[in-house]
């Protein structure tokens, strides 16, 4: 009966445009690089398009919102191709990378809480100011960075009055180590700054919680998306069973 539906549903291109809000020339695409699956021609050439084509495409934009577009692509291509064991290949490795930024955040946010409750040494020597090369080499970022981050107001190290050199002393170091780190954690600059504001003014770390929080909340998110894709490909494997495709050629409405 499913497959009597699947064969008396004509979709065009514009239609399938239309559920996924894109244009028809971007569903031709699809087809072109296997996220869809096989379509039929017609004489003239023109590609028939059905119910399993629509439930591709519902699966691979749910994939999408999850994955990432480059893994939903490999997914759907790989199972296009007759390669499903390949596909959830994929789907574990993506799996297994949220895991680890779960642990990575963890790990980081540990860190950044014994970053935080150090004490840096008040009014540092000469002998304990570094200018931005031995910082940089200390933190293990480039000298790049530090000038992005002095850009953005993050830092502010010290200016020597007759060369103008930057001089970092133990307090800008513990803020650059900090950035990094939540650098490193995909933290933008905009969430990074209330963080150190927090901490240089009262000493909190408040802020430093709720970007952690924020950061898992959106872990969370992801994996209620890949749920939800990785539900509609189980769906899709189990209703349609596509085939390789046949080698792209011809027109289209």
């Amino acid at each position: 009966m499913r497959n009597e539906e699947a064969a008396a549903e004509r979709l065009r291109p514009i239609d399938l445009a239309r559920i996924a809000g894109v244009s028809a020339q971007q569903i031709r695409n699809y087809a072109d690089s296997g996220v869809l699956p096989p379509a039929p021609r017609t004489p003239a050439g023109y590609r028939r398009f059905g119910a399993a084509h629509r439930h591709a495409l519902l699966t691979y934009r749910a994939l999408a919102r999850g994955y990432g577009w480059p893994a939903a692509r490999e997914i759907m291509q790989a199972v296009h191709a007759g390669d499903v064991p390949a596909a959830l290949a994929l789907v574990d490795a993506a799996h297994a990378g949220l895991h680890e930024q779960r642990l990575a955040l963890e790990a980081t946010r540990e860190a950044l809480e014994a970053v935080a409750g150090s004490e840096p040494e008040p009014a540092p020597s000469s002998r304990s100011v570094l200018r931005i090369g031995e910082a940089a080499a200390r933190l293990g970022v480039r000298t790049s960075a530090l000038r992005v981050w002095e850009a953005a107001g993050l830092i502010t190290p010290r200016r020597d009055p007759v060369t103008g050199y930057r001089g970092f002393g133990p307090a800008d170091v513990r803020d650059a180590q900090m950035i990094s780190m939540l650098r490193a954690g995909r933290y933008p600059l905009a969430q990074i700054r209330p963080i150190l504001d927090d901490l240089r003014r009262a000493g909190s770390t408040g802020a430093l919680r709720e970007a952690v929080a924020r950061r898992r909340d959106a872990l969370n998110g992801q994996a209620r998306a890949m749920l939800e894709g990785a539900g509609l490909l189980h769906g899709y494997l189990a209703e349609e069973a596509p085939g390789p495709a046949p080698a792209a050629g011809g027109a289209d409405a």
